[in-house]
């Protein structure tokens, strides 16, 4: 079948679904998700209030029936899903979402840990004592009335609200376009300050913030940012931060135990429970022995023990960071306001409330006026009819019927209509001289009262007067103390490393070829003396039991450094190959490899680093300069020049020399001090001077008492040991003095310079691939001329190109109390 032409519309795609869209959207602005500025209240929030107010399911009857309220919400004034209704007449029962609770209800509605609440048919219900202020004197044509959505009856466009709703219980909703985060305030704070603004309508902000503090959750807990207050009341946008109050309980055998009293609003107790457990469990941080929600019917009750020893006030830091013991809390106080959607602050809001109760209590006594005087005109007709008692009972005894009774009464006394019905229908009984008298009370009575309510009406004093008095009375019956607290600033969380990781003896080692892990020390002594596993061509540059609470520097020949706390390093068995630092550290430059390891711990955060470079440059830094905040990729230790690399970097107290070799057999040594100290991202000073042709080879840091010798290898397979006494300090840049015997052919040169004790083992890598192993014990002392003594054969082994210190076995003892 189709249908005629005229009713089909060729119509543009965007039009219809903007035009659609734009109806869709001002209905759920206006009618669904956002709450009128006036009562407070959604649109099925009022309607469930007044379907109960009409039904006298009020305070001071009995409980009903939750489901009898809903399908009378639902057939009578809003035609949604009953879910919808039910959802939102359980959340104005729960005390823990609403500061002031509007509706009672009898079974379970729900509770912190995100239980659901009964099903409609077992709860039952009823308006609380408070609610009934929202709704007193709606019957007096306070309020404008529409149809509801058959016509069959009406339904209120806003509720008379004796108490600022809206601040008081707050609101949430998300709509098209816009959302509404409106936190609860006390009842008293906030009525105070409507009263303030009755009596100084120029008042500030400021004076306003003097009694209202800030919001009032019914979960209580601590509010920190005075100044996100501030803007928030101010603009209707804001910020603060609410944190759970706790405290910190000392148990036996000096443990201590953290318990959680009140949580941040709206926070999920269980889920906060389920994912400290989950910390402890996964072990993100260490110190939790356990943790049990001990809530009952005296409060809400968080224990989290902690270890023995453990830093108390670490782990709260950390638990405060990392879950939603404390949360922050964003204002967007957007309410319906002259029907269109307002971002309002507090005293756009006070005044928007102000000026509906001048309204309510203008048409309130405009209609006590109206009836009073209605009851005044037939009480003046009574005490008329009873001074002529005689005259009126002979007049209605010769009428025919109460018809003619009336007309006759009009015409013979001139009553009006409404005072003849009156005089035909006054009871025998009342024509007695008591009845006079309570006439004419009452009449004196009625004049009081219109003589009162016609001074409201023509005198704006009065009426805040009696707008006032009214607040007061609502104040003193529904009074309540704060729950949360106020402090100004917003405090810094600082989380000590302590409670994060646990503190654990651990091997650390690093190779030349750049593989790094951390073994545990049970680990390391199962492997029973067996050396580090790593590459053929690959060795130990570093081997050293640290802490899991330290950090390990690893310094780069461009200069740069990788930091890691030691906890961050891989966790692999001592036989097994660790993994390269190119996997733990992004931006590793083309040809950059790793030459120096050295450990940083609380203990020697006060040393110096001291660096050398092939170039000739040095310079002296503090170690904790080297202590980032961020460490995903290598920074800059030293700056270099384009064609320069770094070569040595040492841990001095600022007592030693330096002592330096370069490649033409020059020696240098002068105190460190010579040295200033600069930043990392410095390029230091001269070192030595050097020639043209010449560059440094490395350098070592020597006491005052050096007994160690210093052990140079030369291109030629020769080595020599001298006494650190040969040289004498002198000052920084020079030239040296000359440690090489000169010769016409094939001349000695420098390839490497390092210290040394009797007992060392020195590793030589030839360009043949061949490791020859030299005791250091087996060489001997020569002067500043030699050219030492030739260690290998350079037709057998070939030429030495690196020379290391092979790193000594970590004695068992030195691993013992793996855990702290």
């Amino acid at each position: 079948m189709s249908l005629p032409e005229q009713h089909i519309q060729d119509l543009a795609l965007e039009e219809v679904m903007g035009d659609r869209f734009g109806r869709y959207s001002k209905y759920i602005i206006q009618e669904r998700a956002l709450p009128d500025v006036r009562d407070g209240l959604k649109p099925v929030q009022r309607r469930i209030l007044f379907a109960m107010n009409v039904e006298g399911n009020t305070s001071e009857k009995g409980f009903r029936k939750s489901a009898k309220t809903v399908g009378n919400v639902i057939g009578n004034y809003h035609p949604h899903g009953d879910s919808s209704v039910y959802e939102a007449m359980v959340r104005m029962s729960q005390d823990f979402k609403v500061r002031n609770s509007l509706i009672e209800m009898h079974g379970n509605n729900g509770s912190v840990d995100g239980d659901p609440p009964a099903a409609m048919r077992y709860t039952e219900a009823r308006l609380s004592k408070i609610a009934a202020e929202l709704l007193r004197d709606i019957e007096k044509e306070t309020v404008d009335f529409i149809p509801n959505f058959d016509d069959t009856s009406s339904e209120p466009t806003v509720l008379p609200a004796r108490f600022p709703n809206l601040l008081v219980n707050g609101s949430t909703g998300i709509s098209a376009g816009y959302a509404t985060d409106i936190p609860p305030h006390n009842l008293t704070e906030i009525i105070e300050a409507v009263i303030k603004r009755l009596d100084k309508p120029d008042c500030s902000l400021a004076d306003i913030m003097k009694i209202v503090k800030g919001p009032d959750f019914p979960t209580g807990g601590i509010i920190q940012g005075i100044d996100g207050i501030r803007k928030a009341y101010e603009t209707g946008k804001g910020r603060i931060i609410v944190r759970s109050k706790t405290e910190v309980e000392d148990l036996r055998g000096g443990r201590k135990q953290i318990t959680i009293h009140e949580i941040p609003y709206e926070v999920n107790k269980a889920n906060l429970v389920k994912r400290i457990d989950e910390l402890r469990i996964e072990k993100r941080i260490e110190g939790i022995s356990e943790v049990r929600d001990e809530t009952d019917r005296t409060g809400l009750r968080i224990a989290v023990e902690l270890k023995k020893d453990a830093n108390s006030e670490g782990v709260l830091n950390y638990l405060f960071k990392n879950t939603d013991l404390q949360i922050s809390y964003n204002f967007n106080m957007v309410a319906i306001h002259n029907k269109r959607p307002e971002l309002m602050g507090i005293i756009a809001m006070l005044d928007a409330y102000i000026s509906h109760q001048k309204e309510i209590i203008t048409k309130r006594s405009e209609y006590d006026i109206k009836k009073a005087k209605a009851r005044q005109h037939i009480i003046e007709g009574l005490i008329k009819a009873l001074s002529i008692l005689d005259e009126v009972i002979q007049l209605i005894r010769g009428s025919k019927d109460k018809r003619d009774a009336k007309l006759n009464l009009q015409q013979t006394y001139q009553f009006s209509e409404r005072q003849a019905e009156a005089i035909v229908s006054l009871q025998l009984y009342r024509l007695t001289n008591t009845d006079i008298h309570d006439l004419n009370k009452e009449a004196a009575e009625l004049a009081a009262q219109i003589d009162a309510l016609e001074k409201i009406l023509g005198d704006e004093g009065e009426l805040v007067k009696t707008l006032k008095a009214e607040l007061t009375e609502i104040k003193k019956n529904y009074k309540t103390p704060r729950l949360t607290a106020i402090e100004n600033e917003i405090a810094e969380i600082v989380i000590d490393k302590e409670v994060l990781v646990a503190s654990e003896d651990v091997i650390v080692s690093v190779t030349k070829e750049g593989y790094v892990k951390r073994t545990s020390y049970r680990s390391y002594t199962a492997s029973k003396g067996d050396e580090l596993a790593m590459k053929e061509t690959d060795h130990a540059i570093f081997i050293e039991k640290m802490n899991t609470m330290d950090a390990l520097l690893l310094f780069t020949s461009h200069g740069n450094f990788i930091y890691r706390p030691v906890h961050e390093l891989p966790d692999i068995r001592w036989k097994n190959l660790g993994d390269h630092v190119s996997h733990i550290v992004t931006e590793m430059g083309s040809g950059e490899e790793v030459i120096q390891a050295l450990p940083l711990s609380k203990a020697n955060e006060t040393q110096k680093l001291v660096f050398l470079t092939q170039a000739g440059m040095t310079k002296v830094s503090l170690i904790a300069n080297y202590r980032p905040q961020r460490y995903s990729k290598a920074m800059m230790a030293i700056k270099l020049k384009a064609d320069d690399k770094l070569l040595n970097v040492a841990v001095a107290d600022g007592s030693e020399d330096i002592f330096i070799a370069t490649r033409n057999g020059y020696g240098l040594r002068y105190p460190i001090t010579e040295i200033p100290e600069s930043g990392t991202r410095t390029a230091g000073v001269k070192a030595i001077n050097l020639k043209e042709t010449d560059e440094v080879v490395g350098g070592v840091l020597l006491q005052s008492e050096e007994n160690r010798g210093i052990i140079l290898t030369t291109q030629r397979g020769s080595m020599k040991k001298m006494k650190a006494s040969e040289f004498e300090a002198i000052s920084r840049a020079k030239r040296g003095l000359l440690m090489l015997r000169e010769l016409k052919a094939n001349p000695h040169r420098f390839i490497d310079i390092r210290l040394a004790d009797k007992d060392d083992r020195l590793m030589v890598l030839t360009n043949k691939e061949q490791t020859v192993e030299i005791q250091v014990e087996n060489l001997r002392t020569t002067d500043r001329y030699s050219n030492g003594s030739f260690i290998l054969d350079e037709t057998l082994e070939g030429t030495p190109i690196e020379v290391w210190t092979e790193i000594p076995e970590i004695k068992e003892e030195e691993g013992k109390g793996e855990e702290k």
